[in-house]
């Protein structure tokens, strides 16, 4: 088998079979195959498209480029669940407590933040002591012993993905729905869990604007998993503004268990109830999502899913304290409110305008390598289909570089679009799609 042949083949538009793409990416990832002629592949993947099985193979390949979790030693259905990313996502803070305490067992693997959206690891790394790097006999053990575990992804799984998505980066090839799709479901389905919950992020503030386009790519990702006859379902949810009111790594963790003490953000509180209750249905606890939802508020009303996130602190060493001491997360030394001079409806956010100016006070990193700074942030008082009046608060920014906090005013006042008009607010959830089919909300 030859390199050459396999890209002049998809160049010409001719289906790969599955032994020509284990070929190209096993011989890719050891280093056999060089950078120049995986790019041409790349290429001529994002001009020619794959087709389901292809894609389905693609992911796989790299699935079994490097080590696979094996969950199988703990009870029950293990579901996952995964966010294409944005702003103000702290989903996981809330819904893994929540859906561990109403006994699914929640084995997670997060990634940290970079560019404008944000990553579960540098969250909870703000909460003192919090280990995230859990070996996996003690990442098992927790999940065993309170139904949870949550860290920074363990051995050497997927490498295949770290190194195809570096050189789709510096190659223009990003932008494709199979190899986006199988990056993604390529490191889910390694993570090891039996069924998945996908929270597909559209609008300004999100990966894929387009609503249709994140349609296309749900669907994707939904039939990887039928390809494999792996249990998925995805939610397509609002990103045109940010999730909640905190940006910010601590200050989004004081606004996750805000939620879970039943007085969080309307809308963070809703999308988590709603993933929850379909999270609920992967792991055959409920029959309807109208059940799911009963018993996903129940855990936030009744106190459970603030204890699980009690359990989850201290069984990865944090402290537990922080639950009800927000003083022991880190503080930012200067609080900035940020007035409007505007007045009217809010219409519209540049929600990634409002994640680059959380970057600019250190909250994100540029690349990988970037310090982050855990106390820093933005939290808005404003949103869409919200009055707002000359000089009244719009925004708070918390940083430690005095000189960052000009920057990031202007950036935040500039994000926002206003009108005389009432506006409604932007709707939450845009449908689902699963193996029965897509249905539109």
């Amino acid at each position: 088998m030859r390199m050459y042949d396999i890209i002049a083949k998809k160049r010409d538009g001719i289906e790969l079979t599955k032994d020509e793409i284990s070929f190209s990416v096993k011989g890719y990832t050891n280093g056999n195959i060089p950078d120049y002629q995986f790019s041409a592949l790349l290429m001529a993947i994002f001009l020619r498209g794959m087709n389901k099985r292809e894609t389905v193979d693609l992911t796989m390949a790299m699935v079994e480029s490097g080590d696979r979790m094996d969950l199988s030693s703990i009870d029950g259905i293990k579901v996952d669940k995964h966010s294409t990313g944005g702003v103000g996502d702290k989903t996981t803070l809330v819904l893994a407590p929540l859906v561990a305490a109403a006994g699914i067992p929640v084995a997670k693997m997060s990634g940290r933040g970079l560019g404008h959206t944000g990553g579960t690891i540098d969250k909870l790394e703000s909460i003192p002591g919090f280990n995230t790097q859990l070996d996996q006999k003690n990442f098992l053990d927790s999940v065993k012993k309170i139904n949870i575990a949550i860290a920074g992804q363990t051995g050497n799984l997927v490498p295949a993905d770290k190194k195809i998505y570096a050189l789709r980066d510096v190659t223009a090839t990003v932008n494709n729905i199979s190899l986006i799709a199988s990056s993604i479901m390529s490191k889910k389905i390694a993570a090891g869990s039996d069924a998945i919950l996908l929270d597909v992020k559209t609008g300004n503030g999100a990966f894929m604007k387009d609503i249709d386009a994140a349609f296309n790519l749900a669907q994707e990702m939904v039939d990887i998993g039928k390809g494999i006859n792996k249990e998925i379902i995805a939610v397509i949810s609002d990103m045109n503004q940010p999730l909640g009111y905190a940006i910010g790594n601590s200050l989004e963790v004081i606004e996750a268990i805000e939620t879970l003490k039943g007085v969080g953000p309307q809308d963070l509180t809703d999308l988590c109830i709603t993933l929850g209750a379909y999270m609920l249905m992967l792991g055959k606890k409920v029959d309807s999502i109208e059940a799911g939802k009963e018993i996903a508020k129940n855990q936030i009303n009744s106190g459970k899913a603030l204890k699980k996130l009690s359990e989850l602190i201290e069984s990865q060493n944090g402290n537990k304290a922080v639950i009800n001491n927000y003083d022991l997360l880190p503080k930012a030394k200067y609080i900035t409110k940020i007035y409007a001079d505007f007045e009217g409806y809010v219409e519209h956010i540049d929600t990634e305008k409002i994640g680059i100016a959380s970057l600019i006070t250190g909250a994100g990193r540029v690349t990988k390598e970037s310090a982050i700074d855990l106390s820093a942030g933005i939290i808005l008082h404003k949103k869409v289909g919200d009055r707002v009046f000359k000089e009244q608060a719009i925004a708070t920014i918390y940083a430690n570089d005095k000189a960052k906090i000009e920057e990031t005013k202007q950036l935040i006042l500039s994000s926002y679009y206003m009108t005389e008009i009432p506006v409604k607010p932007n709707q939450l959830i845009y449908g689902i799609v699963t193996k029965e089919g897509m249905q539109k909300f």
